[in-house]
């Protein structure tokens, strides 16, 4: 978690149970499936949030390593490891409660942030979602 030191001013910590990041099964041995091929127990998945899409918002998702002193929310599966996950600070106000899944389907396979409890409604192709008020 980070400390009140790498925040903006601006930004809100948030503790303790609001803390909340789901990681499925799936999805946390996808990580490691990963980081096990990249041979680097420190390779994350970064979601985001970010402006954008027909209903405001979409998610953003990209493999990077862990940066201890970044200010980020780590998460990670209790039993599957390394599974890391990262979070900035403004997007978890966005994605607290929410569950990280891996699908795979027949036009390929991917990570899904799924059950968010802060989206109100998303668009038709499932790309965007605006946020609950």
């Amino acid at each position: 978690m980070p400390s009140k030191e790498t925040l903006d001013p601006d930004e809100e910590i948030i503790e303790g149970p609001e803390a909340r990041f789901q990681i499925l099964p799936r999805a946390a041995e996808q990580l490691r499936s990963i980081s096990l091929r990249e041979n680097d127990p420190k390779v994350a998945l970064r979601i985001s949030v970010e402006s954008g899409g027909c209903h405001g918002y979409q998610y953003k998702m990209e493999l990077t390593n862990i940066d201890e002193g970044a200010g980020d929310y780590h998460f990670s599966s209790p039993t599957i490891a390394p599974s890391n996950v990262l979070i900035d600070p403004v997007s978890l106000a966005l994605l607290k409660g929410s569950t990280l899944d891996f699908t795979t389907e027949l036009i390929g396979s991917s990570f899904r942030v799924t059950d968010n409890p802060q989206a109100a409604g998303g668009c038709g192709c499932g790309v965007s979602w605006e946020a609950k008020l």
